[in-house]
């Protein structure tokens, strides 16, 4: 089973693979992370003031991801390079990942690629306010980063958002689940999981 979860940046996406990758841990899932995939920096597009655009369905090698989840949904594994920001490309570190009868993908462009859409069982949508979105952005960029306020804030008005109203909104209501990432995750968790449940099961 190939399980999907999309959202904004800061939404939660990491923070609720690694909940169902606990949860299902008898079964060993494997984890399939996009963010791997991102194309050199020499290959990224660059906005109109010369700032590069991670946040464009271009940004990532698309071929080679949808070629990676195919082998490793026939029960291949695979060898990906792990993506770190701002990492020389010669310094990620070469991963292994392990078919397995739960696999969990993670990526902004989940819908958008069609390759990775339809290779899902189950997708996800991870729904929070935009405003804990930023604010949880901002503290990351700026603690893990060195991104200063008004860098990130740039980032967000002309790249995060037309993303997320461009590559991932369209999508919403074609997910299986939407997940409530506020006060309400820990019901919306308990559900997700019995569903979740209940399909491998069958």
């Amino acid at each position: 089973m190939i399980i999907g979860i999309c959202g904004g940046s800061g939404s939660g996406k990491t923070t609720l693979l690694k909940r169902l990758r606990d949860h299902f841990k008898d079964l060993n899932p494997s984890v399939f992370t996009m963010d791997n995939y991102y194309l050199p920096i020499d290959k990224q597009h660059k906005d109109p003031k010369g700032e590069y655009n991670f946040d464009l369905p271009t940004a990532l090698d698309e071929s080679k991801l949808t070629e990676d989840l195919v082998q490793l949904k026939s029960g291949n594994e695979i060898l990906v390079k792990e993506y770190h920001f701002n990492s020389p490309p010669d310094k990620h570190v070469l991963l292994t990942i392990n078919p397995s009868d739960l696999i969990i993908v993670e990526g902004l462009f989940l819908f958008h690629y069609d390759g990775v859409k339809n290779a899902l069982d189950y997708s996800i949508f991870v729904d929070v306010e935009p405003k804990t979105q930023l604010d949880r952005r901002l503290y990351r960029d700026q603690e893990s980063r060195g991104y200063s306020r008004e860098a990130i804030l740039y980032q967000w008005d002309n790249h995060v958002k037309p993303c997320y109203e461009n590559y991932l909104l369209p999508y919403q209501k074609q997910a299986d689940f939407s997940f409530r990432n506020d006060s309400r995750a820990d019901y919306d968790f308990e559900m997700l999981t019995k569903e979740i449940q209940s399909k491998l099961g069958k």
